[in-house]
């Protein structure tokens, strides 16, 4: 347990309300991938919980700017809701760069990139929930979510590699090289969530 909780836990309650809106985000690209029906909707959609993502960061500054006494630093929380924006802020970067480069059919490294975006983020989900409680299982949500992310980098660079030895259109190769750049740093930004979460268990132990 933390050492000094303070009886307004509000600040664990908006954190997990951030992650749960960022795992419907990271749901709805994987949905636009996976099923291509209507990828101009499907960006609209994630657009708007992107901007939902925006106002609940925005309330937990507010918060923490007028809060004397906080559940753990002030500078963790403000990174952690700052990386917490970032992965959705790039969710939706994905999905814009998929519209505006008028994508005829996703590729399967994309799919499977959306698909460990989405499993990172619930992974963040879970550690999230765990905040005022047990910490001692956050380490291994950690540990998870770490894991994802290599295998994200694995996937991006095999696919790059694919592109530059297969695709013989220049414009092409530059599309698909920045889509798949953009959701392989979502899983950077979850990396960087998780390590803000491990660093508040390491000064809370």
């Amino acid at each position: 347990m933390f050492g000094l909780i303070p009886k307004d836990e509000k600040f664990f309650n908006m954190f997990k309300e951030m992650t749960s809106n960022i795992i419907e985000g990271a749901e709805l690209l994987k949905d636009m991938l996976d099923n291509f029906n209507d990828p101009a909707t499907s960006q609209r959609r994630i657009k708007d919980v992107e901007h939902k993502g925006d106002s609940l960061t925005h309330d937990i500054i507010k918060k923490l700017n007028k809060s004397f006494v906080t559940p753990f630093d002030r500078e963790d929380i403000y990174a952690l809701s700052a990386a917490l924006d970032d992965i959705l802020d790039l969710i939706d970067a994905s999905a814009q760069r998929v519209v505006m480069y008028n994508v005829e059919k996703p590729t399967p490294e994309a799919k499977e990139l959306a698909f460990l975006i989405l499993k990172s983020c619930q992974t963040i989900d879970k550690t999230v929930a765990l905040l005022g409680g047990k910490l001692e299982p956050i380490s291994e949500y950690c540990v998870e979510v770490n894991a994802l992310e290599n295998e994200a980098d694995r996937v991006c660079r095999e696919a790059i590699s694919r592109l530059f030895d297969e695709e013989k259109d220049p414009i092409q190769l530059i599309k698909w090289k920045e889509i798949y750049e953009t959701l392989e740093r979502a899983t950077d930004k979850c990396e960087d969530a998780a390590n803000i979460l491990e660093s508040v268990v390491v000064k809370n132990a």
